[in-house]
């Protein structure tokens, strides 16, 4: 592989705000990628999306785990307790995607719920068009496939010419910006925390960037695959959507739901983007009585 790699500092990931989980590790392709292991039963996999990691779903777990299942969390490479490659131009969709085939290859997951936040979206939907062994349900939250498409908002587009242009992307910031209630400095640093350096944060700077905004862009054709082969996918899905989402507004996971033959999404009330923050045990709940 070539390139640096930055592996976060062990301390920095400790002594979290209500994140009492030890990570499990896996090396793959030369990476360390983290994951949480949690509980025992039929496996959960929580596909988090930017600029999180595993800490986003520390309120969502417990009550799937309670519920009796084995709840998986991984952090993608440059994610979280993973390896973090500095070059830019190393992270591509379809990377991302091999990368959590081959964990789930080693886990050796079967019959599981993908529930996908967020990028989670692009890249856990995809694994279980591509691996419907693996994949039995399916949880949506604020996502779908990217096709290309999909109108991109202004405010988005300067969102990604600002990443383009600043290596030491405010990952504290964007989260704050997207939870409906304020959760605080501590939470907020436990998202800065990963990043020990700009140039550790390659991962989140690469996510908007590699988005497909055109039907000829790298990954849009992967993404209308995925689009189609759901719209006739008869696996039980779940779609949450939160009432006060600025970056994906309600009306989108109407259109979502429809334009995917998925049930109308369940309103997730006074929360935001992340939605796991203003409302993680009711979601955790929620996905748990699904079950």
């Amino acid at each position: 592989m070539g390139g640096d790699v930055v592996r976060t500092p062990e301390e920095r990931l400790q002594g979290l705000p209500d994140f009492p989980f030890e990570s499990s590790y896996r090396e793959i392709d030369g990476l360390r990628l983290a994951f949480l292991d949690e509980g025992e039963g039929k496996p959960v996999v929580f596909f988090h999306g930017e600029p999180t990691w595993s800490f986003l779903w520390r309120k969502v777990i417990p009550p799937v785990r309670d519920a009796g299942y084995r709840c998986i969390a991984p952090d993608y490479a440059g994610f979280g307790r993973s390896d973090k490659p500095t070059d830019l131009s190393w992270y591509t969709y379809d990377r991302h995607v091999e990368l959590m085939a081959a964990l789930l290859e080693e886990l050796d997951v079967r019959d599981a719920t993908a529930v996908v936040h967020d990028w989670g979206g692009p890249i856990g939907l995809r694994l279980a068009v591509e691996h419907p062994d693996r994949f039995s349900r399916l949880v949506i939250m604020e996502t779908g496939p990217f096709t290309g498409h999909q109108r991109m908002s202004d405010v988005w587009l300067q969102f990604r010419e600002f990443v383009r242009e600043n290596a030491d992307v405010p990952v504290g910031f964007l989260v704050r910006g997207g939870c409906k209630n304020d959760p605080g400095d501590e939470v907020i640093d436990a998202y800065e925390a990963p990043y020990p350096s700009p140039e550790s944060k390659a991962g989140p700077r690469a996510f908007p960037l590699i988005l497909p905004t055109e039907p000829d862009a790298p990954g849009a054709a992967e993404g209308k695959r995925v689009a189609d082969a759901l719209r006739d996918d008869e696996r039980p899905a779940l779609v949450l959507w939160a009432d006060s989402d600025p970056i994906l507004p309600f009306s989108v996971g109407e259109r979502v739901s429809t334009q995917l033959n998925f049930p109308a999404p369940r309103p997730i009330e006074n929360a935001g983007h992340f939605l796991q923050e203003d409302a993680g045990e009711e979601i955790g709940r929620v996905i748990a009585e699904w079950l």
